[in-house]
């Protein structure tokens, strides 16, 4: 039997039944020894050896886990498709799990992508710190914890890359003010979310910095469209003449409520989001929202994984103004 045929049959199960250790065990071995105990190590690449086994072309890189609160959101969904090129471009392997912004189950998930990635990217993790460092504590003797970079969120002492919040809701605010708005409301994200927090944290002090603007709070709704409804309902009610929302998609959802109740954007209420997601741009009007480089924030967690700053990288962002804001009525 020639060499070729054997790497054809033998897989990295016999390899890691060989050694005595779990698969998971041998593939770090393999491809990331630096996180497997020494004896360990050797046992595998022992076994590997007498049985001719070798890594196929395409299964030899990393594996990347990439953890998200919600892969429908336009946001997670761009940052995710930019891991996946540069993991591919680099000859990794992406896993990929959804937590639905459960921050029990994305506990859970972490702790078992730890087991089986030798790298995880964890997009806006809604676990608290401890929790979350927990979460990532090795199971097995031997074992070491995997390579971490935290996507947008800079408060549980892990190696990140994260937008600036709050200099995307001062550019909106700013915005706003020169428009004669000085009753502004702010529709927020889930109460999780880190940069919730520091986008009304921008909110609050951009306004206080000119002075004669209030920032009303709407409290906080689910970040997906239909959160906009309530949102809509509130902003009506306080008497703002001007809305930033936490999201896109939150925007959105206020934008139709809005229609639906005979206001009119922006004639007499101005809307700005938050990401600049495809379908800003494809309604009417066009969503007024601060543009945030999901393709950036991607590829710039992929290349952290293999060092860099320990600080979190700053990504900067930008407004785009569209027909979704106008004057204050009446001015």
């Amino acid at each position: 039997m020639s060499r070729t045929e054997v790497d054809e049959l033998v897989t990295l199960r016999d390899v890691a039944r060989a050694a005595g250790v779990s698969p998971a065990t041998a593939s770090r071995a393999l491809s990331a020894p630096g996180r497997v105990g020494a004896e360990r190590r050797e046992r595998v690449h022992e076994a590997a050896a007498r049985l001719g086994y070798r890594a196929h072309q395409g299964g030899a890189g990393r594996r990347i886990g990439v953890v998200v609160p919600d892969l429908t959101n336009p946001f997670f969904a761009g940052v995710v498709k930019a891991v996946g090129q540069r993991a591919h471009a680099r000859g990794d392997v992406m896993l990929l799990a959804d937590t639905g912004e459960d921050p029990q189950l994305e506990a859970q998930q972490v702790t078992a992508l730890a087991g089986h990635a030798d790298q995880l990217v964890l997009c806006s993790p809604r676990t608290d710190g401890p929790t979350l460092r927990t979460a990532l504590t090795p199971r097995g003797p031997g074992d070491r914890a995997p390579r971490v970079v935290v996507v947008n969120r800079d408060d549980v002492g892990l190696r990140g890359v994260v937008v600036d919040n709050r200099d995307g809701a001062t550019q909106a605010l700013r915005h706003l003010h020169a428009l004669g708005h000085r009753r502004v409301a702010y529709a927020g994200g889930p109460p999780q979310s880190w940069s919730d927090r520091e986008r009304r944290h921008g909110l609050r002090t951009a306004a206080a910095a000119h002075g004669d603007v209030e920032v009303v709070d709407l409290g906080h709704f689910p970040g997906v469209a239909a959160g906009g409804v309530p949102a809509a309902d509130l902003l009506v009610a306080s008497g703002a003449t001007a809305v930033v929302a936490h999201n896109d998609l939150i925007a959105l959802g206020v934008v139709d409520r809005l229609r639906a109740r005979g206001v009119d954007v922006p004639g007499q209420v101005s809307v700005v989001g938050f990401d600049d997601v495809p379908a800003a741009t494809q309604v009417s009007p066009a969503l007024t929202t601060v543009t945030v480089p999901l393709g950036v924030l991607g590829r710039t967690a992929v290349d952290l994984l293999d060092g860099g700053p320990e600080e979190s990288v700053l990504v900067p962002v930008s407004l785009a103004v569209r027909a979704s804001t106008g004057t204050v009525p009446g001015s």
